[in-house]
């Protein structure tokens, strides 16, 4: 092909992908998975415009000159032999391949519609994301949780639990300490967490400039780590052996064992111990099979643990800004965890047909036209059955088995209406009732659980109280009698049975 002739085919390619662009921005998809695969559609399109646009950039650069020789021929030359010689070109091509099929580059970047294929069009958003991640709306760390769970030393979280301080690296909460972490699986464990979640916005926000949001990340945490700003990673105060400086006034250093004293006193009874003997043999011993002296190697061992507490630090430092921009999906996804904790097996496998039957209906032209007419029409749902996460109302079915229909109203909550049984006694733990229960004076929210009358809760209340006083018995008030043969007994008691002339 002749430079000119592949210049106008890569302008032409512009823009019909400019085209292609158009027509998916200006239609707006109320699914989030049909959003999804228009959105990477279009990142697709954007990736080959500048890979075109790239490459006529180079064509119009000419830097080995076949441009400048093309137009000198044509305008020196006859211009219609070389029309001519181009048009037996093609006739001997064609004359080769007769069979050969023309593309059709007006339809290279159409919109695929559901009802030109025979069966359902697979998308990209099909094959990107898992069952458990439905379309990019939760999150699915089950993975990452099973390599927090095979961590060392860490604190034992159910799965909610991790989704809700999955982010927070602090030993009182996870259980790993600064040590600890410099180990190899941990490393491993923070670099499959940062991958992951960066992985997740990669495929929820294809239009994105990604990069830029990561870079952003770095250099945040660049600056913040010069100026000794990461929490839980400050650098720690050097010290150096008995002989030189310490890390105050009267701290002392024993470079046998490693370990800093806070005065002299206590460094001098330590010499005499079997611990600091042993560990000078020891010392000794690496001493006499290396030249190096312990003095020397220690601010390179110190360096290198600090690089490596930087690239630790790094990966937490990126989880919870990646975690804090991807907020509305951590929150959805702890309540669909919850949820689905809340219901039998019977009806997670259903629901999961649901959303897979729903993903590859195909869908024809005539039900493309006729959803904007259902749009402007109310959902039919004359029971008033709750709407489920797609915006349609529950099975009915679902309704009587979560007993949805039955209405429990609490006026301690200001007459608030709770629907099932389950929403009606989750709510005793919720901060609303405990909060009014505080109001009411009462200061123990647990002993009424089931009570929504605010007269019955204080009733009980002052009752509680009275007995509370009534048990506080006053030790100097009671006097202890004693009869001949040693037995104690109250005072009332020990006259009853003196006029009864038992004793």
């Amino acid at each position: 092909m002749f430079i000119l002739e592949e210049q106008r085919h890569i302008h032409e390619d512009l823009e019909r992908l400019e085209q292609g662009v158009a027509d998916r921005v200006r239609e707006e998809p109320k699914h989030i998975r049909d959003r999804l695969n228009r959105d990477h559609e279009i990142s697709q399109l954007l990736d080959q415009i500048q890979t075109q646009s790239s490459n006529l950039l180079n064509l119009y650069k000419d830097d080995i000159g076949s441009r400048a020789a093309e137009l000198q021929q044509l305008g020196n030359g006859d211009p219609f032999d070389t029309f001519y010689k181009q048009l037996s070109e093609i006739r001997e091509h064609h004359a080769r391949y007769p069979n050969e099929q023309a593309e059709n580059s007006e339809q290279r970047y159409r919109q695929k519609v559901p009802g030109d294929a025979s069966g359902p069009i697979a998308t990209t958003v099909d094959t990107i994301f898992s069952g458990e991640e439905a379309f990019g709306r939760f999150f699915d760390l089950n993975t990452c949780y099973e390599s927090y769970l095979n961590l060392p030393n860490v604190k034992r979280h159910t799965y909610l639990q991790y989704l809700e301080h999955f982010d927070n690296f602090a030993p009182a909460y996870c259980g790993v300490k600064r040590v600890d972490k410099l180990t190899d699986q941990y490393f491993a464990y923070v670099g499959e967490l940062a991958q992951y979640l960066e992985d997740f916005m990669r495929r929820t926000r294809p239009l994105e400039n990604i990069d830029k949001v990561l870079n952003s990340f770095d250099v945040e945490f660049s600056s913040l780590w010069e100026k000794d700003g990461i929490d839980g990673w400050q650098a720690e105060p050097q010290v150096n052996g008995a002989e030189g400086g310490v890390s105050g006034a009267e701290a002392k250093w024993c470079k046998h064992c490693e370990k800093e004293f806070k005065n002299e006193n206590v460094y001098d009874s330590h010499l005499t111990g079997r611990k600091h003997k042993k560990a000078e043999e020891l010392w000794q011993q690496r001493r006499q099979n290396s030249d190096i002296d312990s003095s020397k190697s220690r601010p390179n061992v110190l360096s290198a643990t600090r690089l490596k507490e930087r690239a630790v630090a790094e990966r937490e430092f990126r989880i919870k800004r990646l975690s804090s921009a991807m907020s509305t999906e951590r929150s959805d996804t702890r309540v669909n965890v919850e949820r689905k904790q809340g219901m039998t097996k019977r009806e997670r496998e259903q629901e999961l047909e649901n959303i897979l039957t729903m993903s590859d209906a195909p869908r024809t032209v005539e039900d493309g036209e006729g959803d904007d007419d259902d749009d402007d029409e109310k959902i039919y749902n004359p029971l008033k059955v709750p709407l489920g996460w797609d915006g349609k109302p529950i099975p009915f079915w679902l309704y009587r088995l979560h007993g949805l229909g039955n209405e429990f109203e609490c006026e301690i909550c200001g007459n608030y209406v709770y629907k099932g049984r389950r929403a009606f006694e989750k709510h005793f733990n919720e901060a609303r009732h405990i909060y009014n229960l505080k109001c009411l004076g009462i200061t123990n929210p647990t002993l009424f659980r089931d009570i929504t009358s605010m007269d019955e809760a204080q009733r009980l209340w002052d009752k509680i109280q009275r007995e509370k006083k009534q048990s506080k018995l006053d030790e100097g008030s009671i006097v202890q009698m004693e009869d001949g043969e040693g037995n104690v007994m109250p005072e009332k008691v020990y006259y009853d049975l003196q006029k009864q002339g038992l004793l």
